[in-house]
This record gives C-alpha cells, structure tokens and sequence, in this order.
C-alpha cells in the first residue's frame, strides 16, 4: 500500500545531533516497540546539522524501510526547532516524541500510548530513577523542575523528559523555539490539554556525548519568564500592555497633581521645568505608547503568520 493511501495513526518524531553511534539501535528498538502495537506509523527523524555520519545512516535506513522518514537541517538549529519540524511532518493521530541518545527507551511507547487513550491529551515521561549525574544533571534539574512547576502551575515530577505522546491536534497548535521544548505541558495547557504522566525507563548514555551545558539555563529562565507572559497573556496581550501603560499613565497623573497642588496650594510655582516635561513624557509618550504596542501584538496573535523557525536541506519520504 502506497503512503498516500495508507492511513498513519502513530508517529514519532526524534530530534538528532551528531548520533552516528546510537542512530541504527535506536532505530530497531522504536521499530520494534511499534511494530508491537499492530497500528500504522511513521518514524520521523530529524538531523539538526549533524557534522558526523548521522545523516548518511539515516539515509540507508530510508531507504529500507518506508516508515521512515528523514528531514535534515541546513545547520544546528537547537532541540525545539528539531521537534517543531518532526511535529510539522507528523501526519499521525498520535504523535510521540523521544530523545535519539538511547536514554530514553522505546519499549514504553506503548504503555503510554495506552494511558494516552484513556481520555487525556498528554502523557508524559518521569525519570522517576534517573541515570545521570547528580550535580551536573540531577540536581540543577531538580531545582528547574520546581521552578517551572511552581510558574506554569502544571504539576509533574519531570518536565524535561523527552519522552511524551500527544493527540496530533494539540501539538500541532504548539510553536516551539528557543528551549520550549522543555515546556511543552504547559503550552499544552494553554490550549486546554488534560495531562498525566506515568514512571519510564531512563538509561545511561552509552555512546556519543551530551549535548546538555550549564549556559542553557540561562536560555531556560529566559524563556520560562516569556512563557509566564505567554500563560497569562498570549490571547489578548493588550491587557497586559494595558496594565504597564496604565501604570505609567499614573505616575504621570501624580507628578501633573503634584506640580498644581505646589502652584494652587502653596502658592509656590514649581522650581524646575523638568517636573513639568516628566509628566507629559510619562502621560503623553510612555503610557501611550504602551497602549499603541497592546494594540499591535492583539493584531499580530490574531492575524500573524509565523515564520519558519528552522531551514531544512533535504526531505525523504517513501510515497
């Protein structure tokens, strides 16, 4: 049966960089675990500027097995712009996600697959006996975790797993870039997903080197103070231009009562112009322009087209 005629149900997308060691393992392990669940699938496997051999193995593999498909990256584009054109590409009723380091294990596909199908949106993954090292992975994991859970409100015991499932039409509503990958449950959130998670395999790192340093943490607080504005605003951003805008209208309010109290009340014209000039800047240009931005990005959010976030070099697909 052709790809155009068959009906995928199940895909998987797996971000890639510099795997040459761990891609073809990986590969028969999810083949297996899918194979396991007697559905139609696709495995998607996207090379994010891979400089060794990652990308001639993955195309061997396309070239044997016509559920596989391969999307390469012109250059290193970073994980959540990996998963966002694995996501994109996915044409699944159910869409998995997984590392390709071989830490995470495919034989638990199904088993969350099957908590997927009990009426939830996402199932996550939790390292619940985590094989990493302690202070440099663990622990600084430990200390984002609750930062994060304490921000978005969404309780897990391990938003940085990899491995989850989604139903294809929430994911699909998702854009992901700079390290939001590490936040995707609560962007989920955002568009109402209910969500779980349930205990997974975790491995050591056998081959390859991590790709994880202690520079992303910065990216991640970045990012998760964008995704706090994001939760509370992302629908209609005026309210929270709105807010400053107005909070500087007040200052400005102040100063012009100020400056009239001095010259009505005490009968004492103020000394200095810059009074004057500090309240038509902050009531006139501050507040004003605060509104005007308020106004733009309700626009942009309503009727924007986002942009590409990545650029690929080569596509393969069995049609």
């Amino acid at each position: 049966m052709s790809e155009a005629k068959r009906k995928i149900e199940l895909s998987v997308a797996v971000p890639l960089y510099n795997e040459e060691e761990n891609v073809r393992i990986l590969y028969q392990k999810i083949k297996d675990a899918m194979d396991s669940i007697h559905r139609e699938y696709e495995i998607i496997f996207v090379d994010d500027g891979s400089k060794d051999q990652t990308f001639p193995i993955l195309e061997e593999i396309h070239h044997d097995d016509r559920n596989v498909k391969v999307i390469k990256f012109r250059g290193n584009f970073g994980q959540s712009a990996a998963m966002a054109a694995g996501f994109e590409a996915a044409q699944g009723e159910v869409v998995i996600a997984m590392d390709g380091d071989l830490q995470n294990d495919p034989s638990d596909i199904p088993v969350l697959v099957d908590k997927l199908n009990e009426g939830y949106d996402v199932v996550s993954g939790w390292r619940k006996n985590r094989k990493d090292k302690l202070i440099i992975r663990k622990v600084p994991s430990k200390i984002a975790n609750k930062i994060i859970c304490s921000v978005t409100e969404v309780k897990l015991h391990d938003t940085g797993c990899s491995l989850k499932v989604f139903r294809s039409e929430i994911i699909k509503r998702i854009n992901l870039y700079g390290e939001l990958h590490r936040f995707i449950p609560a962007l989920a959130k955002i568009e109402g997903a209910r969500i779980t998670e349930m205990a997974v395999k975790h491995h050591a790192r056998k081959f390859g080197q991590s790709k994880y340093n202690i520079t992303r943490t910065f990216r991640v607080i970045v990012d998760l103070a964008a995704l706090n504005l994001m939760m509370k605003y992302l629908k209609s951003p005026l309210r929270y231009f709105g807010k400053v805008g107005a909070i500087f209208v007040g200052f400005g309010m102040l100063s012009i009562f100020w400056m009239l109290y001095r010259i009505m009340m005490i009968d004492k014209p103020p000394g200095d112009i810059n009074i004057l000039l500090t309240s038509v800047f902050l009531f006139i240009a501050t507040g004003f322009q605060f509104f005007v931005w308020g106004l733009l990005a309700d626009l942009i959010v309503k009727t924007g087209k986002r942009k590409s976030i990545y650029l690929t070099e080569e596509k393969h697909e069995k049609i």
